[in-house]
């Protein structure tokens, strides 16, 4: 069965036929909104193709097909239309993911039966077996405000996934029904602790199952080879809910602890459901009461009751293999593999269940120093400091404020300082130690600092712990550096080789098991550069900065900072780690996950499993099976190199357009990406001030474009780089580039991801728009352009072709939300229409509310657009 018959057979239709019963469902209007929606679709794509404006879509449309006559009942209608929409995806989703094994083969390319055979052909057992002995896959869950579904919501697609996988149609009917009385959306923003709690649900009901799961498939090849007992921790899950402060003053200390807390707790109510299943299981003789006394134990930790309660997991361990062994000895090992997987999951997960990272701004850090120091002089601190405490430390140069730093001691106390953000930044090191000695180090050691420029951004950090209670021959916190704009991943190696230099650091590094993390961030860097300069940028920085690391004896860890759509270094992220070669580091594999992408690729037990183990099996891959398609020659590198540097030049002039700033604020619905409601952080690091691209947030700017449908920072610059070759008859030298190329073959399909997603007809009045008109042609010209050079170079008619389910499920996704997305533009001319001629303000916030609301289907829909 081909690709596309078996999406149509599992996916497409049976997504019609339930599609079908929301028409049955007992609410009012239901019915006609059902009727008139595939009506509206087939309108806004007949019309779009004559050149109509979202405007005389809608109105058009209602006055053809309704009675309606006044803005009351035309609003009450779209908001209808827009709700039935946001259903209509959920619907899809759970049908999706109830085909999901049916759709991927878990045995075939990139899962771990698949590298075992292969690694037994090529004879390369032994060498896959050392991997797995110091290999790590880690993905972190963020808080960044893209996922639109609430817990609650979540709980019934889950269910509604099973009721479509067994085919359930009365179960079904009650969850659509349930689906039809549950409100998405919320009229205020989480807090902090009610992200930390909606991604708790996914740590809970998915991947601490399917973590364990891969790992017992690991197991079941390597016991094959006879190698038994692998215990280690090969897959980890960490998170930023709670611990990420940048720019979201709502993240204090406290949050932190309590999240850290909650998330021990978690952890002991998963264990104490397996220790049931323990129980269930152990009814030998001699075994039995040890099961029992598990089992009480946790209770009793769980509920704080006072009796004997496990204070760590060493603890734990030892009463399972007291059982794990009288059950081999005595019981002929019958239902062994019930406590191996329990034990198994306490080594992966600990009594932390996954790690808090806390993260800020290195500018932060300079300005609490500066108050510290203000504070010395002052008297404040008088016998809690020593050593030579500057009174100009700005004005000093990054090599004297080294020196000082190194050689400044103490312990101060965050509450006498009067400024919130000095106050809550020391109080930082001080909880990420409580959390430590609650939870054990794994809970929280790592302290990122985003937009790090200088080795002083680092040093500052470490005096900052040092001066909160971080002695150090007892530094148990890795302090990592973010680099993220384009001259920063340049300086990167620069960065890092100063910082291996300084004798007091080295011994730091020494003391975390030689080990060095470095976050590189794909969002801001394709903000910064444009898609094919940050792309390439980060891939040069690893090469350099594993370089810089080997010389110096240090292992370096690369942690990559990863959103969703290609434009934020997401799409199909797995080739990219099977294509990196033998110049980058590949200890580990590290990189962020967020809002949609948690959902669509590890939302249910079959998804989470199956992406783990290709993120895993292609970190493997890139080292046991190292081949030409890995490896980049002289000839490659440098044509890559130039088409990088092309497409820089071609989006440096786009971004310092003079109209560039005024379309973000004034032609896209980037203004109201704050108002939605999801996140508890701020869409710019000042909201005070006007908009600039350094204190905007990459999650708003791309999905400003994403909503739009014109998706530049996904494709922009690569067209004009693929002409100036074409217009030098060298488009030949870029085919063989893609065809040889794995690491240039995936940056080109992830870009044809973004191609798309586009859908200029939308926008395409905007032609008309004395201000806007030649920027919005220049952007449409690049897309036409980019398309047209991508279809040559890779071969195919379409875009797409060679991927035909994501293909399939793209068109899908997009032909669902189209009157979503037009009403949205609907409502973007009312509002400006309304300015231009001073119209009803009470109308105007009405239609503002209606651009809010279509943020929530569409990005849904689009599962990976922001």
């Amino acid at each position: 069965m081909s690709s596309n018959t078996k999406f149509q057979k599992l996916i497409a239709t049976k997504y019609q036929v339930y599609n079908s019963l929301f028409l049955t469902l007992p609410f009012e209007g239901v019915a006609d909104v059902g009727m008139l929606l595939p009506l509206l679709s087939k309108y806004c794509t007949d019309e779009f193709a004559n050149n109509k404006t979202p405007k005389e879509i809608i109105d058009n449309f209602l006055s053809t097909y309704t009675n309606i006559d006044n803005e009351k009942d035309k609003i009450s209608i779209l908001f209808k239309f827009m709700q039935y929409i946001e259903r209509q995806v959920v619907l899809f989703d759970a049908v999706e993911d109830a085909a999901y094994e049916k759709i991927h083969n878990f045995n075939g390319n990139g899962t771990i039966p698949f590298v075992f055979n292969r690694a037994k052909s090529t004879q390369q057992t032994q060498a896959l077996i050392q991997k797995l002995q110091n290999f790590k896959a880690k993905i972190v869950l963020t808080a960044h405000p893209t996922q639109f579904y609430q817990g609650r919501v979540l709980s019934i697609v889950s269910e509604l996934e099973a009721a479509i996988r067994n085919n359930n149609l009365d179960t079904m009917n009650e969850l659509l029904q349930q689906l039809g009385q549950t409100a998405f959306v919320s009229s205020d923003a989480p807090s902090p602790f009610e992200e930390a709690t909606r991604l708790m649900w996914y740590l809970e009901n998915v991947f601490y199952h399917s973590i364990a799961k891969v790992h017992g498939r690991i197991r079941y090849e390597l016991s094959k080879v006879d190698v038994n007992d692998y215990k280690s921790d090969i897959i980890n899950v960490g998170f930023w809910p709670c611990g990420d402060r940048d720019g979201n003053p709502f993240v204090t200390a406290q949050v932190t602890h309590e999240t850290a807390r909650q998330l021990r707790h978690k952890i002991f109510i998963c264990y104490f459901r397996d220790s049931r299943i323990l129980r269930t299981r152990m009814t030998f003789s001699g075994v039995d009461h040890l099961a029992d006394n598990v089992y009480n134990k946790l209770a009793q930790t769980i509920y704080n009751t006072g009796e004997e309660t496990y204070q760590n997991k060493e603890e734990l361990l030892i009463d399972l293999n007291e059982i794990k062994q009288l059950v081999v000895e005595n019981h002929n090992g019958l239902f062994v593999e019930v406590v191996e997987d329990f034990i198994v999951k306490v080594h992966l997960f600990g009594f932390y269940f996954t790690s808090l990272d806390i993260r800020q701004d290195s500018r932060i850090h300079g300005k609490v120093l500066v108050e510290v120091f203000d504070a010395f002089h002052q008297g404040k601190l008088s016998g809690s400091m020593t050593g030579n405490i500057p009174r100009d430390y700005l004005q000093l140069d990054d090599s004297s404020k080294i020196n000082i730093l190194l050689n400044i001691e103490g312990s101060i106390d965050p509450e006498i300082f009067e400024s919130t953000i000095t106050k809550e930044t020391l109080k930082s090191f001080y909880v990420i130690k409580k959390i430590q000695q609650e939870n054990g180090q794994e809970a929280c050691r790592r302290y990122i600092i985003s937009n790090t420029q200088s080795t002083r951004n680092l040093i500052e950090v470490y005096t900052l712990a040092r001066l909160c209670g971080w002695e150090k021959d007892d530094f148990t916190l890795d302090i990592v550096p973010l680099l993220e704009t384009i001259d920063d991943l340049a300086n990167g190696e620069e960065i890092l080789g100063s910082l291996y230099s300084i004798p007091a650091y080295r011994q730091h590094v020494t003391q975390r098991n030689n080990r060095q993390y470095v976050m590189l961030g794909f969002s801001d860097g394709t903000k910064d550069g444009g898609y094919l300069k940050a792309n390439w940028g980060i891939f040069k920085a690893k090469e350099h900065l594993s370089q810089i690391s080997i010389k110096n004896d240090i292992n370096v860890v690369f942690f990559d900072g990863r959103g969703g759509p290609p434009a934020r270094g997401g799409g199909n992220t797995n080739k990219f780690y099977s294509s990196l070669g033998e110049n980058i580091a590949n200890h580990e594999i590290e990189l962020t996950v967020q809002g949609q992408t948690i959902s669509s690729n590890f939302g249910t037990l079959n998804s989470s499993q199956y992406n783990l183990e290709q993120l895993l099996c292609a970190g493997l891959e890139n080292t046991v099976f190292k081949g030409n398609v890995a490896s980049l020659s002289q000839k490659q590198y440098a044509l890559i190199e130039d088409l990088a540097g092309l497409g820089f030049e071609s989006y440096k002039a786009f971004k310092n357009d003079s109209l560039f700033i005024d379309y973000l604020e004034d032609v896209s619905v980037l203004k109201y990406y704050g108002l939605t409601n999801v996140g508890s952080r701020p869409s710019k690091r000042q909201s005070d001030k006007k908009l600039n691209l350094s204190d905007l947030r990459a999650i708003p700017f791309v999905g400003a474009w994403t909503q739009m449908k014109q998706n530049v920072p996904g494709f922009y610059g690569v067209g004009f780089a693929l002409k100036k070759y074409e217009d030098a008859n060298r488009l030949q030298e870029v085919s063989d580039l893609y065809k040889h190329s794995l690491f240039f073959r995936t940056l080109i399909d992830n870009s044809m991801q973004a191609l798309s997603k586009s859908y200029f007809p939308l926008t395409s009045y905007l032609q008309e728009d004395k201000k806007f008109g030649s920027f919005w042609q220049g952007i449409y010209d690049e897309f036409k352009q980019t398309k047209r050079l991508l279809l040559k170079i890779s071969g195919q008619k379409q875009l797409l072709e060679k991927s035909p389910y994501t293909k399939s499920s793209i068109a899908m996704r997009e032909k669902i939300i189209l009157p979503l997305i037009t009403i949205q533009q609907y409502a973007l001319m009312r509002v400006k229409e309304i300015e231009k001629n001073g119209g009803d303000e009470n109308l105007k916030s009405v239609y503002e509310k209606i651009i809010v609301r279509a943020f929530f289907g569409s990005i849904n829909a689009s599962r990976n657009a922001a």
